[in-house]
């Protein structure tokens, strides 16, 4: 008896998936802690004097922006 529970059923081989993760102009991976730094500082100083759940407008205004250049938040 063989066990099937880890094989494809198709006949195709699975196709890598394309990689979609956001790229600056040279083709360099980005990433989030490097990106949107005007909207991530603003955010950080809001939520460091007035508290986190004073600074929504802040926090969306950052993810806006990451979101805006792929990122997937």
């Amino acid at each position: 008896m063989s066990d099937t529970r880890c094989t494809d059923s198709s006949s195709k081989a699975a196709e890598p998936k394309p990689d979609k993760r956001p790229r600056d102009k040279d083709g360099k991976l980005l990433k989030p802690c490097c990106v949107c730094l005007e909207t991530k500082g603003a955010r950080d100083e809001c939520i460091i004097n007035k508290g986190e759940e004073s600074c929504g407008d802040f926090i969306e205004a950052h993810k806006k922006c990451l979101r805006d250049l792929g990122f997937n938040i």
